[in-house]
């Protein structure tokens, strides 16, 4: 099978199938890592071993290492297993550690023990990092192709809700007619409480201000239908605020089509990339977005509540002087130090002049640690390109559909499905997400066989197990096992 050909099928949209004589083999997985062009990158990560999964206290062993020091929390068992890494497939909760990230905190708390507060002006020899009043920008340069926008359209500061705060603060600007604010029914809860407090804020209902797009029976909703609630509110929306990717049902919308029909009727368009940036290929400055905000834990790796990523348009950055002005005019926004210009920022005075760009929405100066991190993360995806990474991506996520849909075929005489995947089968409408909705009380007793064999994915209550072959670190092999562990977890005998 040539790896290469069948990712330019898949993007081009044509569906294709595996040769299934022979796919379901571990020799078959294999022959795919050997075209596999990213499989380099999976020496960049460190995985947790089932070993390590057990440990209850620290003690200086990374995963991996286990073996060196007999038998460390029940170690190895006879044929060395638990100290190979597991199958982890959870990325889209947490992404596995890059190993740069230990190297560049290292770097960072070398820097700050060497140099103290000079460590803000200083750019260290031998260091992976900038100095530390550089260190967003930085970060924002190494995040340019992961969202599609230059370097000063990208902002690195606090953390996702916050930043989807400080946008709406800043975008969202209700009227008498104009006052509503598109969603869909269920989006992570934050997102609702950040969309519905900032309605309660301006004293306006969220009954009447919050138009929710429901999904249909199979948890999807289509662009048709957010292209209809579009227009049937247009005239009376200010902001339309979607997911990039669905977090529950994995599907990815149709961004560049949402964006450009809802501005056509006025309305301002924010994205939320929490599960979508790192994930699949992005274009923001291209679509015309106005503003996206994205967390970096989950595909970007940059460890559990990291440091978050904002992205303002270029023409939303603007500052611009008129003569005879002593300060600039731009886009309202709540202000904060770190948001003034480097040239202006120490004269220490309260004149507000912000950074041209999405720098000027800064408030306050970011933790070097958090960025040390992120800049290790990044690193990794700069050795590499979001186009290769998703090309990885879509044949990574067909191969695990592909035997998923084995499974069902050898149980089509059920009563009732042993499950359903709810993501969207077209390659083109989903990330490196699999939802996989289970025959209902099936949850607690296969994911508790997962975790037993060391095959971690994330649980969704009721009934749903998101399965997510990150590209970076996941190799085909890794699927076909995974799927093997889950087939026993579901009753079935193995291939």
């Amino acid at each position: 099978m040539d790896l290469s050909a069948f990712v330019e099928r898949l993007r081009s949209g044509q569906s294709q199938a595996f040769p299934s004589d022979e796919a379901n083999t571990l020799a078959f997985a294999q022959r795919l890592d050997a075209q596999d062009q990213l499989r380099h990158l999976r020496s960049e990560f460190v995985l947790p071993t089932k070993a390590s999964l057990k440990k209850k206290a620290l003690n200086g062993i990374l995963p991996g290492e286990e073996s060196a020091h007999n038998g460390v929390n029940g170690a190895a068992s006879g044929d060395g297993s638990a100290n190979k890494p597991c199958l982890y497939f959870v990325g889209n909760s947490l992404g596995a550690q890059p190993k740069a990230v230990r190297a560049h905190i290292d770097a960072q708390m070398e820097t700050w023990a060497s140099i103290g507060v000079n460590g803000h002006f200083t750019d260290m020899g031998n260091s992976p990092l900038t100095q530390w009043q550089d260190m967003a920008a930085r970060c924002a340069e190494q995040s340019a192709d992961l969202v599609g926008a230059s370097p000063d359209e990208i902002v690195i500061m606090n953390t996702l809700t916050v930043n989807l705060q400080l946008m709406m603060a800043s975008f969202y600007k209700p009227d008498a007619k104009r006052h509503k604010i598109i969603l869909e029914w269920k989006p992570f809860p934050s997102d609702h409480y950040a969309i519905e407090s900032q309605v309660v804020w301006h004293g306006l209902d969220p009954a009447k201000s919050m138009v929710k797009i429901e999904p249909d029976e199979h948890s999807l909703i289509s662009t048709d239908k957010i292209l209809k609630t579009i227009d049937e509110h247009g005239d009376e929306t200010a902001l339309l605020l979607l997911p990039g990717i669905q977090y529950y049902s994995g599907q990815l919308f149709d961004m560049p089509r949402i964006t450009a029909h809802a501005q056509d009727r006025g309305i301002i368009v924010g994205w939320d990339l929490a599960h979508a940036a790192g994930n699949v290929e992005l274009s923001l400055h291209d679509w015309g977005v106005d503003f996206a905000c994205w967390c970096t834990y989950k595909y970007i790796n940059a460890g559990p509540g990291a440091i978050a990523g904002t992205f303002v348009h270029s023409r939303h950055g603007k500052v611009e002087w008129t003569e005879g002005s002593d300060r600039p005019s731009y886009r309202p926004r709540l202000m904060g130090w770190y948001g003034g210009d480097k040239s202006v920022r120490f004269n220490m005075d309260n004149k507000f002049v912000p950074t041209p760009g999405a720098g000027g929405y800064q408030l306050s100066n970011p933790s070097a640690l958090d960025l040390a991190a992120l800049s290790g993360a990044l690193s990794v995806f700069n050795k590499t390109c979001m186009r290769d990474v998703r090309s990885k991506s879509l044949v990574l996520t067909a191969y695990a559909e592909f035997l998923l849909d084995q499974m069902l075929d050898e149980t089509r005489g059920d009563a009732t499905p042993l499950f359903t995947i709810i993501t969207p089968r077209d390659p083109l409408q989903r990330g490196t997400q699999l939802s996989v909705l289970l025959r209902e009380g099936l949850l607690e007793r296969v994911t508790q066989a997962l975790e037993e064999a060391g095959a971690i994915c994330d649980k969704r209550k009721p009934n749903v197990i998101r399965v997510a072959p990150v590209p970076l670190y996941t190799r085909f092999e890794d699927v076909w096992a995974y799927m093997q562990v889950l087939r026993r977890a579901l009753g079935l005998e193995t291939a």
